[in-house]
């Protein structure tokens, strides 16, 4: 078995993006949080609990395409126990976001209705998108405010340099840029992140990522992982990541001179395939 890497990576202008969240929290009325459908424990930022605290919260489940259908509807109900809404999405293609709005008013009915009393019946609402790098907030905000021809500008009373997106029906997103925490607790945390390609690629060993992976699909292997990389004669329990490695490539024909397998560039088309769902949908943390 492959060993487990301890990917560590928080950029010094995280620990301002976090800062930056904290302060914009009093301008807003609610957070939409962006996780990863593939991986909803890994791809949720422990920290954004502190920071968000008692703020009303939506989650949108991201690339519910890539991921295996009936898990996703698992997690939808975990949160609907934990009173937490939340949207199987596909933010590239819009499916899924014309729950959106409607999610939101329902989630604030009640402020809502306390406003109206009070003569508010325009007040805008104000909603804080958050999520880790790469999790799909930039074409959430585009598919919503129309590929970002509505930004809104600068206001007295706003932070400068938030952006301000209006989405029409009376609501504006505050975008955040994406913020990792300091330490993953479990290393198998920072290894899905990097497998969906939340964490670059060029702070790890790739090939040993490959290894890793391989070993996840053979404990899970889909028809599609079988079929593509025609493993359908390969004993998938027994056989060494590194020697699936090794098969896939001269499957592929990835040989170097003298006929020695080009393993990194296999690596790197694993991982590629695995996170453009060539290889099945596959959701890697269950209920």
């Amino acid at each position: 078995m492959a060993q487990v890497q301890n990917i560590q990576w928080f950029p010094g202008h995280m620990t301002k993006t976090k800062r930056k969240i904290q302060a914009s929290l009093k301008l807003v009325d609610i957070v939409a949080e962006i996780i990863d459908a593939r991986i909803p424990v890994s791809s949720h930022n422990p920290d954004l609990d502190k920071l968000i605290q008692s703020k009303p919260r939506i989650v949108l489940m991201n690339k519910c395409d890539m991921a295996d259908k009936a898990q996703t509807d698992r997690w939808v109900e975990y949160y609907r126990k934990k009173n937490i809404a939340a949207i199987p999405v596909d933010c590239k293609t819009g499916k899924g976001l014309n729950r959106f709005i409607p999610t939101v008013r329902d989630v604030l009915s009640d402020k809502i209705e306390k406003w109206e009393a009070k003569g508010m019946r325009n007040r805008s609402i104000h909603i804080m998108v958050v999520g880790i790098p790469n999790v799909g907030k930039s074409s959430f905000i585009n598919k919503m405010a129309k590929k970002g021809s509505a930004r809104v500008e600068d206001r007295p009373g706003v932070t400068r340099g938030n952006q301000w997106f209006s989405i029409g029906q009376g609501m504006e997103l505050l975008d955040t840029p994406g913020v990792l925490w300091p330490k993953f607790d479990d290393p198998e945390v920072g290894e899905k992140l990097a497998f969906t390609g939340a964490v670059k690629d060029q702070v790890m060993d790739t090939e040993l990522l490959a290894f890793r992976l391989l070993e996840v699909m053979c404990r899970f292997p889909t028809q599609q992982f079988i079929e593509r990389f025609k493993l359908q004669n390969v004993d998938l329990e027994s056989i060494e990541a590194y020697d699936l490695l090794e098969l896939i490539a001269r499957k592929r024909g990835m040989l170097m001179s003298g006929g020695r397998v080009d393993t990194e560039r296999a690596s790197v088309m694993i991982l590629d395939e695995y996170r453009s769902a060539k290889l099945g949908k596959i959701t890697l943390e269950c209920v």
